[in-house]
């Protein structure tokens, strides 16, 4: 598996957790928003880190983490991904998997076999404006099919959206809502970085934020980040 980023230790990407993540190489959407463009981008033909050293590192640090989160990139356009999991797991520790939903194949697998303990997917806007977000073509069917096999799976997930003044609008985060309603849903506002590919995005306001918190009050398991 093609590793290029390690952080041993976060307390915020897996909640409730002490965790390290990982990033892989490669990815099969564009976002021009994307905080780890670095990632899609490198035509090295080895990661910055193996699948040994961090295994290794695991290991080490099994009595004090609780698991690893692995992100990128899109993890599941790796083919050792489930090999690298079985390993993870193998030494006792939790794995939290980010994905953009692309290969529901993948997720299906990982979730029936109990490979991985959360997973949190990316709904990158209305289905009709999908491909505007993730600058490719994009399959519909898969997307649908990832977020049913997450409702109706037994392990723990969530839905979240990084919102963009500049491709959402109100009535796109209802129709994305519609998609995910029962399930846990983050709304989080973008927030530029100098990884960002497309200088020219912007978040919203807070008071455009506390509009749409407000379309949601009845909705316990909707949460908007970064008010």
């Amino acid at each position: 598996m093609i590793i290029d980023g390690f952080d041993k230790l976060t307390l915020l990407d897996y909640p409730g957790h002490v965790a390290c993540i990982i990033f892989t190489r490669g990815c099969n959407f564009r976002c021009s928003y994307c905080q780890n463009s670095s990632l899609i981008l490198h035509k090295k033909e080895k990661g910055n880190f193996s699948e040994e050293e961090i295994l290794d590192y695991l290991n080490l640090r099994k009595n004090v983490l609780d698991g690893i989160v692995i992100s990128g990139g899109e993890p599941t356009v790796q083919p050792e991904l489930i090999n690298f999991i079985k390993k993870v797991k193998a030494i006792g520790l939790k794995v939290k998997l980010d994905t953009n939903g692309s290969n529901p194949k993948v997720l299906k697998e990982l979730v029936s076999n109990k490979l991985v303990d959360y997973v949190a997917m990316d709904i990158k806007n209305s289905l009709d404006k999908y491909e505007i977000v993730a600058k490719c073509k994009v399959n519909e069917k898969a997307l649908k099919e990832s977020i049913k096999i997450l409702k109706n799976g037994s392990v723990d997930y969530e839905f979240r959206t990084t919102l963009i003044k500049n491709y959402h609008t109100i009535d796109d985060v209802k129709s994305i809502y519609k998609l995910v309603k029962g399930s846990k849903y983050y709304i989080q506002n973008f927030k530029m970085s100098d990884d960002v590919l497309d200088k020219n995005l912007i978040g919203f306001e807070a008071d455009e934020l506390e509009k749409i918190k407000a379309i949601f009050k009845n909705e316990k398991n909707v949460e908007i980040r970064g008010l």
